[in-house]
C-alpha cells in the first residue's frame, strides 16, 4: 500500500528544515566556557580576562565572534603562535564558542594611558588618521570609543599599550598575517606613531 500524497509531500518539505537545524551551531555554554577559561586559558589571562601581564591581551568584554576567529585561525596557523595554537588544538569548534561567550559576558575595566604627549599624536591618529601616507582613523572601524565592531571588529578601548604595540609591529612586519587591512595600515605607521597610537588606545573609554 503506497503512503498518501500528503504525507510524501510532508515529509519531503521536512527534510530541508531539518537538516538546516542539524547544522545550526549549539548555543554557547557559557558554564564550560568557565571550566575551560580555568583549565586551559586563565594562567595567561585570568580567570575573567581582565589585566593581566601587558604582554597578553584583555578579553574580558570581547566580541566573542572575533575571540572564536582568533582561536580558529590559531589552530589552523594562520596567525602564527606556538603557546597559542597549542591551547587552540585542543578545542572543538563548540569550545571555542563556549569560552568566547564566557570572555565576552564578562565586564571591562578601565585603561590608562601612560605619556600625554604621545596620547596627543595618538589621538589625532585614532580619530582623523594619517592623511599623508593613506592612513584611515581607526575610529571608522574600531568605533570612537574603541568599542569595535561584533564580527568584524575587535573592541581595543583600554586594551594593554604593550599588547596593541606588539600586534601593530607584528602586522607592519608581516608576522602576523590574518588581517590584509591591519597589515596595510600597520606598514605606513612608524615606530613613534604605533607607540602613541598604543598608548591612546590604553586610555580609551
Amino acid at each position: 500500500m503506497k503512503p498518501p500524497l500528503a504525507l510524501l509531500l510532508a515529509t519531503t518539505l521536512a527534510l530541508p528544515v531539518a537538516a538546516a537545524e542539524s547544522n545550526t551551531p549549539a548555543k554557547p555554554d557559557l558554564a564550560k566556557g568557565q571550566a575551560l577559561s580555568t583549565q586551559v586559558c586563565g594562567a595567561c589571562h585570568t580567570a575573567d580576562g581582565t589585566r593581566g601581564s601587558p604582554a597578553n591581551p584583555i578579553i574580558a568584554g570581547q566580541h566573542p565572534e572575533y575571540l572564536v576567529k582568533q582561536l580558529s585561525d590559531f589552530k589552523s596557523g594562520k596567525r602564527d603562535s606556538a603557546v597559542m595554537k597549542a591551547f587552540a588544538s585542543t578545542l572543538s569548534d563548540a569550545d571555542m564558542r563556549s569560552v568566547a561567550a564566557f570572555y565576552g559576558s564578562k565586564g571591562t575595566k578601565p585603561g590608562f594611558a601612560k605619556n600625554k604627549v604621545a596620547q596627543t599624536l595618538g589621538q589625532k591618529i585614532y580619530r582623523g588618521g594619517v592623511a599623508d601616507k593613506q592612513v584611515a582613523a581607526c575610529a571608522g572601524c574600531h568605533s570612537p570609543d574603541g568599542a569595535g565592531i561584533p564580527v568584524q571588529y575587535p573592541r581595543l578601548g583600554g586594551q594593554h599599550a604593550d599588547y596593541v604595540e606588539a600586534q601593530l609591529s607584528a602586522f607592519r612586519s608581516g608576522q602576523r598575517a590574518n588581517s590584509d587591512t591591519m597589515a596595510d595600515i600597520a606598514g605606513r605607521l612608524s615606530d613613534r606613531e604605533i607607540k602613541a597610537l598604543a598608548d591612546y588606545i590604553a586610555g580609551l573609554h
